[in-house]
């Protein structure tokens, strides 16, 4: 898809370490056993696999998420159907095969993981049929409202996975140290193609200038070039569609009052290549700065006190990554708390992109309130009994009710 070599093997990483969680958990899943108010009586929940779940993949990340999907799915007891970006069905097909081997080496079928290469025809088709027990859909909010109409219309279960317009917060107190590599990881890393990229860095007004200046000389250090070169570490835009839509979104934050510090350009050279931009001087609430454009744009935003720059970060529909870097302890705990982000990835002196697997990823609002990989996750993928079990001879009713 375009991402550098390093961030490639990563992601293939990412689904040799779901399988290793996924082999542990598979060990652990299960429901409590609950007190019962009636006297010889056992309650317990049972949690069966939902039967077939349909993942729906986005070109980003063409090998992880599927991993995350289909390794927790499988442990669950369900089998895959997945469908791939258009643009990586090649990767879709070779990943297919390295699972049908692992599986029919093991003496179970290699159908148990199959895989539908297509377009948006394909997902339509999953998204309405009814023997689609669970569909798991990671892509754009616009197309992921669709799947879910279309799957609660038919009243299926979805687990959406969708934008992110993610914000970095830097307060006066923070180690730049930290500051200047995380929000350029997060804002520059895939060529700002994650739905965790940092799109928008609210810095304290005292500190915006150095931050900025600062930033501004590390990206003019970004070596561009060939993915496949070990020393690149910023690579294309993944279609021609892309590199159109960076261009219109830069005009627009001109247009709307802000100024570009670097960047702003396309690349003269072969691919999609364009410049790793910094916008400044834009408000909080710009049109643009609340559009998430899939492309390495940062806007740039000065704040005053805390509480303001709270409500900025949740101001935006979506509500995926956030992320602080402070050294005040109660400020922290304000930012987890219930008048902090209000996004399903909540960080503290990192950036917003790069989450590990043992935790829940997804996020709120029009990011689709989906959760994939770890913690409790795998409840999405089985479906719940409560099951209450008369040992004794009497039948006491709930309540203390008499019916006789």
């Amino acid at each position: 898809m375009g991402k550098i070599f390093v961030e490639g093997v990563g992601e293939v990483q990412e689904y040799v370490d779901v399988c290793d969680y996924a082999v542990g958990l598979s060990r652990m899943i299960g429901g409590p056993i609950l007190p019962s108010e009636r006297p010889g009586h056992a309650l317990i929940e049972q949690w069966n696999p939902v039967g077939l779940v349909g993942i729906i993949t986005a070109f980003n990340f063409p090998v992880a998420v599927y991993g995350w999907n289909s390794a927790i799915a499988m442990i669950c007891g369900n089998a895959c159907l997945w469908k791939g970006a258009p643009t990586t069905s090649l990767i879709s097909v070779a990943v297919t095969k390295i699972i049908a081997k692992v599986l029919e080496d093991n003496k179970v079928p290699g159908a148990i993981c199959s895989l539908a290469c297509g377009g948006a025809e394909i997902g339509t088709a999953m998204a309405r049929d009814e023997r689609m027990d669970l569909l798991s859909f990671t892509g754009s909010t616009k197309v992921g409202k669709q799947v879910a109409l279309m799957v609660q219309e038919r009243f299926g279960r979805s687990l959406l996975e969708l934008g992110g317009n993610n914000a970095i917060i830097v307060f006066e107190d923070a180690d730049l140290n930290l500051v200047i590599p995380s929000a350029l990881f997060a804002a520059v890393g895939t060529a700002g193609q994650r739905c965790t990229t940092a799109r928008r860095l609210f810095l304290h007004e005292n500190i915006h200038d150095e931050v900025v200046a600062k930033l501004a000389k590390a990206y003019a250090q970004v070596r561009i070039g060939d993915p496949w070169d070990s020393d690149t570490l910023y690579g294309p835009l993944h279609t021609k569609e892309a590199v159109k839509m960076y261009l219109d979104a830069v005009e627009q934050a001109k247009q709307q009052g802000g100024s570009v510090v670097c960047g702003g350009k396309v690349i003269n050279r072969p691919g999609n290549y364009v410049e790793p931009t910094i916008v400044t001087g834009l408000p909080h609430n710009a049109p643009i700065v609340h559009t998430e454009t899939f492309a390495p744009i940062l806007y740039v935003l000065k704040f005053k006190v805390e509480e303001e720059v709270f409500t900025w970060n949740n101001e935006v529909k979506q509500g995926l990554s956030s992320s602080i870097f402070t050294k005040d302890l109660g400020r922290i705990f304000r930012w987890l708390g219930p008048k902090g982000s209000d996004c399903g990835i909540v960080n503290v002196n990192i950036p917003t992109s790069g989450a590990e697997i043992g935790g829940a990823f997804g996020g709120e609002k029009h990011t689709g309130g989906g959760r994939e990989s770890g913690s409790d996750s795998w409840k999405l993928y089985m479906r719940r009994s409560t099951c209450t079990i008369n040992y004794s001879k009497d039948l006491p009713l709930a309540q203390g009710i008499k019916f006789q």
